[in-house]
């Protein structure tokens, strides 16, 4: 009986492997690239930025439809998507002078 539990739960254990999010892949790119499916792919382009740190940018893209998406770049050149979103918009508040 415990010879076929441990069976069972050796075939088990690379499930959680599988469980992992295929977006994982589309999510983080090299910068160029992510720039690129933003501007051509989604429409957007970048309206706002600002250092996390000193190796760290983020970057605010937004669309004409309201669209935007909230992208960490790493001084390694890879840029990953943080979050997105819909119905942004731009107050006089926000905008730098």
């Amino acid at each position: 009986m415990a010879t076929r539990l441990i069976l069972c739960l050796s075939a088990l254990m690379p499930l959680p492997a599988l469980a992992e999010s295929p977006i994982a892949e589309l999510v983080c790119a090299p910068k160029a690239e992510m720039e690129q499916r933003l501007a051509i792919r989604f429409g957007s382009s970048r309206t706002a930025t600002g250092l996390r740190d000193p190796e760290t940018l983020l970057e605010v893209w937004t669309s004409p439809q309201g669209r935007w998406t909230l992208v960490q770049s790493h001084a390694n050149g890879q840029s990953c998507i943080v979050a997105t979103g819909e119905n942004w918009e731009m107050n006089a508040a926000g905008q730098k002078s």
